[in-house]
């Protein structure tokens, strides 16, 4: 799985960021979230916060409100980094289907 050697938080776009902006309330967690828009690790950041139950601050886009709602939500959830993976898999895959199909209607 790619990021299983942890180095995932050296590639995250927040890398640099004041940390203090990754732990705030209210309409300021909307500008935090913006860091994670096509940030590379979005996935492996948020299921580490989801596997860990990471109380606090902005991890892989979503707020602690969120990622407390889907884990009520999903309880039996053992591994979210496999569920997260599995379903960019099939997503990429469905995604090929669609531009082969676009290209071959162009053609």
């Amino acid at each position: 799985m790619v990021g299983d050697d942890g180095d995932w938080g050296e590639r995250a776009v927040c890398r640099t960021a004041d940390p203090d902006e990754l732990f705030v309330e209210g309409a300021a967690q909307n500008r935090a979230k913006a860091l994670c828009t096509g940030c590379p690790v979005r996935l492996e950041c948020l299921s580490y916060a989801l596997d860990n139950r990471i109380e606090h601050g902005i991890w892989g886009g979503m707020t602690e409100r969120e990622r407390r709602s889907l884990l009520r939500r999903r309880p039996m959830v053992t591994s979210w980094r496999r569920l997260l993976e599995a379903a960019r898999v099939e997503h990429d895959q469905h995604a090929d289907v669609g531009s082969a199909g676009r290209w071959s209607a162009a053609g």
